[in-house]
């Protein structure tokens, strides 16, 4: 007997070292290879935003899926080229004409003259620069050390947006045969449950993705347009940096209130007031309608959860993870509500037929 019980023990305690084992090569694997499972996160993303484009336009226009995927892509990389046109003309306008006056307000600013030089002197680091000035330029000196380390930066950047643009084409292209793949494998019960997953999951993330982007384009042209009446230069610049930030949820309208608000108090005190005043009234418009308007109709979320999703997602992938914590998180309460446990019922009551039974027993 007591041998059963070693050979039973020595078999359980092999079992739970090639779990550990197991796992530890599991967290390696995905540590080793992170880098490309962010990109193929990004681009399942994009293909399910994608997908019910393709799949309109193959069932009205175009029977053919590749041409239709083809097409949508297109249309997309042509909508994108013309929305960066539309924001890198004026930004580079905007560029050109800091660099004239560059040589200038390095001047005042060292003068002490100026919106800049009357700011540096009211903080005292004007001061500050000429105490230090030869820390700071050796701090310049070494900043322009890492060229290599930045250009390298650049070329991981671009593969990454090619292959996540290669990625998300061949998840919407081989689309329909991933999914009947998935129902053989799942049975006649189950179908109807992941066609009904599938789609909610689409409209969650199309619906987050489309909105998100609106919302930023709303706060990027509401700031230029602030920024423009009040007069603070670089107008187009500091918008589209606004914009960019108010991508990130909940905190990113902050983000940009802090750099329009500093760019009009060196401009005036009078436009850094008209600033702050805009994005405290704008923030509150985005926080209790548009993202709530969004998230009700898109995700389903209650900022409780949007909030926790956020914070733990830019935690563990940085700025990609903020982007798309509320979209995973919407993904992750339709699997809970699809698959999760269910609460127990009570049973519903007997019918006729059931109580004739019963009486007649």
């Amino acid at each position: 007997m007591s041998n059963t019980d070693d050979r039973q023990t020595g078999r359980r305690t092999l079992i739970v070292i090639g779990l550990v084992l197991a796992t530890a090569l599991a967290l390696g694997f995905v540590y080793a290879t992170r880098r490309v499972l962010v990109w193929a996160v990004v681009a399942a993303f994009f293909a399910v935003a994608l997908k019910p484009l393709v799949d309109r336009l193959q069932r009205r226009l175009v029977r053919r899926r590749a041409l239709a995927t083809l097409l949508v892509f297109l249309a997309a990389f042509v909508l994108l080229t013309i929305l960066a046109t539309v924001i890198l003309v004026p930004l580079f306008g905007e560029l050109g004409r800091f660099a004239d006056r560059a040589p200038e307000l390095l001047r005042e600013a060292r003068a002490g003259r100026g919106p800049v030089g009357q700011a540096l002197e009211r903080t005292g680091a004007r001061r500050y620069v000429s105490e230090h000035s030869e820390q700071l330029r050796d701090l310049g000196s070494r900043l322009r050390q890492p060229a290599v380390g930045v250009l390298r930066g650049i070329v991981e950047s671009v593969a990454g947006l090619l292959t996540v643009i290669v990625l998300a084409y061949l998840i919407v292209l081989e689309a329909p045969r991933i999914t009947r793949g998935l129902l053989a494998a799942a049975g006649d019960g189950q179908g109807e449950r992941l066609r009904r997953v599938g789609r909610e999951v689409s409209r969650t993330v199309t619906g987050y993705l489309t909105g998100n982007l609106l919302i930023s384009v709303i706060c990027g042209a509401l700031t230029y347009l602030v920024l423009t009446l009040t007069g603070v230069p670089f107008a187009a610049v500091i918008a589209l940096l606004v914009a960019v930030a108010d991508l990130v949820p909940l905190v990113g309208a902050t983000l940009g209130a802090v750099i329009a608000a500093g760019a009009g108090f060196l401009h005036s005190p009078t436009a850094g007031v008209v600033v702050l005043v805009f994005f405290v009234v704008y923030q509150q418009l985005e926080n209790h309608l548009l993202q709530p308007l969004i998230l009700s109709r898109a995700v389903r979320l209650n900022p409780l959860t949007v909030l926790i999703s956020v914070l733990l997602a830019a935690e563990l992938a940085g700025l990609l993870g903020a982007l798309l914590a509320i979209p995973a998180a919407g993904i992750v309460q339709t699997l809970l509500r699809e698959y999760g446990p269910r609460r127990l019922r009570p049973a519903p009551p007997a019918g006729p037929a059931a109580r004739t039974a019963g009486s007649t027993d």
